[in-house]
């Protein structure tokens, strides 16, 4: 059996994804980072109601983790150039459709006038028993 020459091997092509990881924000509680951007686009990683220096889960109500959410999407938006305005698309994931109306309120106050397109859903359970997680798809500058 004849062994291919070592240069015959192509290296593989650098990739057109760049994982981003933001200071301030909390850190990933899993293999992931806060966000990637592939050309114009920034993939936010689902954030959920975490103390960015503690860690901790912030609040028990849906307002107030829902605020803590905003406030690390925030973050990590905000270190990459980015803020609330450039977001096209958003993901909600609810511990229960009951937190919706409190949810709603907190985005509308957060969001204003933009409105970027939406999903929200009710899953099984959140990261670390939280009543909500938010990702967001957006364009970058």
């Amino acid at each position: 059996m004849t062994e291919a020459p070592n240069d015959a091997v192509e290296p593989p092509a650098p990739s057109r994804v760049e994982s981003l990881f933001v200071d301030g924000a909390p850190a990933a509680i899993g293999p992931y980072c806060h966000a990637t951007r592939v050309g114009d686009l920034v993939f936010c990683s689902g954030q959920t109601p975490l103390h960015p220096e503690t860690g901790h889960l912030v609040g028990t109500d849906i307002a107030t983790q829902t605020e803590q959410v905003f406030d690390n999407l925030v973050t990590v938006l905000g270190g990459v150039g980015l803020n609330l305005h450039d977001i096209a698309k958003v993901n909600v994931y609810l511990s229960s459709m009951e937190h919706f109306e409190g949810m709603n309120r907190v985005y509308a106050a957060r969001f204003g006038t933009h409105r970027p397109a939406r999903t929200t859903v009710a899953v099984r359970a959140n990261p670390k028993a939280a009543l909500v997680e938010i990702e967001c798809i957006a364009a970058a500058r």
